[in-house]
C-alpha cells in the first residue's frame, strides 16, 4: 500500500532506513525471541461479551499531528493507572524520532502491569517484531497503509510464529478488504485521515458492517467522550484504543475508569 503524501511517509522512511542500518542477524534474533515467554494473550483480553467494549489505554507523549500532550515522565505510572482503572491493554508508543517513546518505555510497563501490551509503533521489519516479543510485549501494530500485501502477510505468520497478536489498522475499505483477505484476527479503524489529520467520527460505523465476524473489532481516534464509546458499542465494536483524552487527564485512573464503565453500559 502507498504512503506518498501522507504524515506516514517521513515516518516509515525513517524506519525503513532504521532497520537497513541495523546489523543485528534476523535469523539469531528470531531464535531468540522465539525462546522468550509466551505473552498473555492480547487479543482474549480485549473480548468482552456482547456490547460490551473494553479499553486499550494508550502511553503517548506527543504526535506529529499533535504536537506534545504529556510528560510522562514515569510511563509505569501510568500505565498503572489504567489497569488500576480497568484497561484490559495498555498501548505503549515506542518510536522515539516521532512519539517520544522507547522500547525501554515497553519493558517498564510490561514488567510491572498485569494486562497485555501492545507495541505501537510502525513495523516494517522482522526485527521490530523480535524486539516486540523481547521486550515483553503481547501485540504488535501491522498498519495496512505502510505494507505491502506480501509483507504484511509474512509479518502476520511471523507474529503468530512468536505467539504475539497482531492490531491489523485499517483507514478505509480496500484496506479493510486487504485485512480481512489475510485472515487478520484482530481489525482496528483508524478514524484519523492520513492526509489533513482530521478525524472521521463516522468512519467505524460504515466500515464494522465489513470487517470478517471472526475478528475482534477496535475503534482507534476520536474516542474522547462516553457518548462516543456509546456509539462504539452499538455499531459493534469490541474494543476502544484511547490515548489522548487519557494522556491529558489530571487523573488516569480515573479517566480509564470512566471509559471501562461506559464501554460495559450497554450489557
Amino acid at each position: 500500500m502507498s504512503v506518498e503524501g501522507t504524515y506516514l511517509e517521513e515516518i516509515v522512511a525513517h524506519h525503513r532506513v532504521r532497520a537497513a542500518r541495523d546489523g543485528r542477524p534476523r535469523d539469531e534474533l528470531f531464535e531468540r525471541a522465539k525462546q522468550a515467554p509466551v505473552p498473555t494473550s492480547f487479543r482474549s483480553a480485549l473480548a468482552l461479551p456482547e456490547r460490551q467494549v473494553s479499553l486499550i489505554a494508550e502511553c503517548k507523549r506527543r504526535s506529529p499531528s499533535r504536537g506534545e500532550l504529556a510528560e510522562i515522565p514515569d510511563p509505569l505510572a501510568l500505565a498503572d493507572s489504567y489497569a488500576r482503572g480497568g484497561a484490559a491493554a495498555i498501548s505503549v508508543l515506542t518510536d522515539q524520532r516521532f512519539f517520544s517513546g522507547s522500547l525501554d518505555d515497553l519493558r517498564a510497563i510490561s514488567a510491572g502491569v498485569s494486562v497485555p501490551c501492545l507495541r505501537k509503533d510502525f513495523t516494517v521489519d522482522l526485527a521490530d517484531l523480535c524486539d516486540a516479543k523481547l521486550a515483553g510485549a503481547s501485540a504488535v501494530l501491522l498498519i495496512v497503509a505502510a505494507l505491502a500485501e506480501d509483507q504484511l502477510e509474512f509479518f502476520l505468520m511471523i507474529a503468530a510464529e512468536l505467539g504475539l497478536g497482531a492490531l491489523v489498522e485499517v483507514h478505509s475499505r480496500q484496506e479493510l478488504a486487504v485485512a480481512n483477505s489475510l485472515g487478520a484476527s484482530i481489525i482496528g479503524v483508524n478514524q484519523r485521515n492520513l492526509h489533513d489529520f482530521s478525524i472521521n467520527h463516522k468512519l467505524g460505523a460504515e466500515l464494522i458492517g465489513e470487517i470478517d465476524r471472526h475478528a475482534v473489532k477496535v475503534i482507534e481516534s476520536g474516542i474522547t467522550t462516553v457518548e462516543q464509546v456509546a456509539q462504539a458499542a452499538e455499531a459493534g465494536f469490541d474494543a476502544m484504543l484511547v490515548g489522548e483524552a487519557l494522556v491529558r487527564d489530571s487523573d488516569p485512573a480515573a479517566g480509564a475508569a470512566r471509559f471501562v464503565a461506559a464501554g460495559r453500559a450497554g450489557a
